[in-house]
């Protein structure tokens, strides 16, 4: 309760004028270490959380011969977009902590009762979520989006680089037309126990098996291998002492079945990798080339409907920050309780609602009639303007 005695002894003129902004800057350091202290903790709590849900399939690759700093590079390059998102929670999370406290203690309405003002407590923290907001926006604007896209064609480089990773025994693979199941895996290429499904393609369906897709071949094979021929972009698979069975005769005869020593079946990777490399998806693009792409789109008279909703969206989440302060501020002070659990609750429902809303918002980027790139602005706004209006009235109590 040391800021509580300060206080009570300045209202008594005790303490020395020229004293005053010593206390007031020893107090601004003492509200500010605390929202420091819980802003540090929540963050690397909740960013482990976040990366790690988007960690699972790299720790899969992982366990089949993906390298440990191929899944480290990864984690740097996802953390961007990733702190966009913990970043604001975090300063909820802190504010509610922190002013709780504040308030529970009753250290709050001595600071009034003294003459100090909401806006002065709470001035260091607005200084340093401003900051923040700026760091924010520069992840989702400029670095954070093609460093996503990165981790995207870097773990298709890991897995081009050690294909065995493509691999996992009992389950099914999708290669082109071909549905591959192996047993085991054996060695750095090695595969045993493998069962190959050669399919028929239907001119403009997807590689995957539908109804009108049927088994053309059905071949078995005790052992195999699995490399790359990385100057002709292509994933060979090699299947040793394979036993056909062929469901497409035409001799009349039913199903042929045929022993081959050795079978080779080579997939173009390249081919699809080189397609995707042409465009890049808008959620892939820096602020500059996608407000490129919007005008160029604009001239070809085309709709930039979902351009403008992805442009909205990085700047309403990197403000995010903002609002969460300026609502969690007044809700942590009118809680008045000591248990941290109130103020964990509370932010972790405000913040879900937050990014759902925004997130709603964007799906309906098809209905460009009810101009969702301008709809997802309502949480930001919403939060601010309660925010506000609620600080405003417990600064006049």
């Amino acid at each position: 309760m040391y800021f509580t005695t300060v206080m009570c002894l300045r209202s008594l003129r005790i303490i020395p004028g020229d004293r005053i902004s010593i206390f007031m800057k020893t107090l601004n350091w003492y509200v500010t270490r605390g929202f420091l202290g819980a802003f540090l903790m929540a963050i690397g709590i909740l960013t482990f959380a976040m990366t790690g849900a988007n960690l699972i399939k790299v720790l899969k690759y992982m366990s089949q011969g993906i390298s440990f700093w191929t899944f480290c590079e990864f984690t740097l390059y996802i953390l961007p977009i990733v702190l966009t998102f913990t970043v604001p929670w975090a300063v909820m999370v802190a504010v509610m902590l922190v002013f709780g406290r504040l308030s529970a203690d009753s250290e709050i309405t001595a600071m009034r009762a003294c003459g100090v003002s909401i806006l002065q407590i709470v001035s260091p923290i607005m200084l340093i979520t401003v900051l923040l907001t700026g760091l924010c926006l520069y992840m989702q604007v400029e670095l954070g989006p093609p460093l996503l896209g990165e981790s995207r064609s870097m773990m298709e480089i890991a897995v081009i680089n050690q294909p065995l990773a493509l691999f996992e025994p009992g389950k099914q693979i999708q290669l082109e037309n071909h549905l591959l199941y192996i047993d085991d895996k054996e060695g750095k290429n090695g595969i045993k126990g493998i069962q190959l499904y050669v399919l028929s393609k239907e001119k403009g369906k997807s590689d995957k098996l539908n109804q009108e897709q049927t088994v053309l071949q059905d071949i078995s094979a005790k052992t195999g291998e699995v490399y790359t021929d990385k100057e002709k972009e292509i994933l060979v698979v090699k299947l040793y002492d394979c036993m056909v069975e062929d469901k497409n005769s035409n001799a009349g005869e039913g199903v042929q079945r045929m022993y081959a020593k050795e079978l080779e079946f080579n997939y173009h990777y390249g081919k699809r990798a080189n397609m995707k490399r042409l465009t890049t998806r808008p959620k892939y693009m820096r602020l500059t080339d996608l407000m490129g792409r919007i005008r160029l789109t604009k001239s070809l008279n085309q709709d930039t409907t979902e351009l403008e909703v992805e442009l909205n969206q990085r700047i309403a989440f990197a403000l995010s920050p903002i609002a969460f302060l300026l609502l969690g501020l007044p809700l942590a002070i009118r809680t008045n309780r000591r248990e941290t659990s109130i103020g964990l609750f509370l932010s972790v429902i405000l913040a879900g609602v937050f990014f759902l809303s925004i997130i709603l918002c964007e799906s309906f980027c098809s209905f460009p009639k009810i101009y969702p790139q301008y709809l997802l602005w309502l949480p930001n706004i919403i939060y601010q303007i309660a925010g506000a209006v609620m600080t405003y009235r417990i600064s006049q109590r």
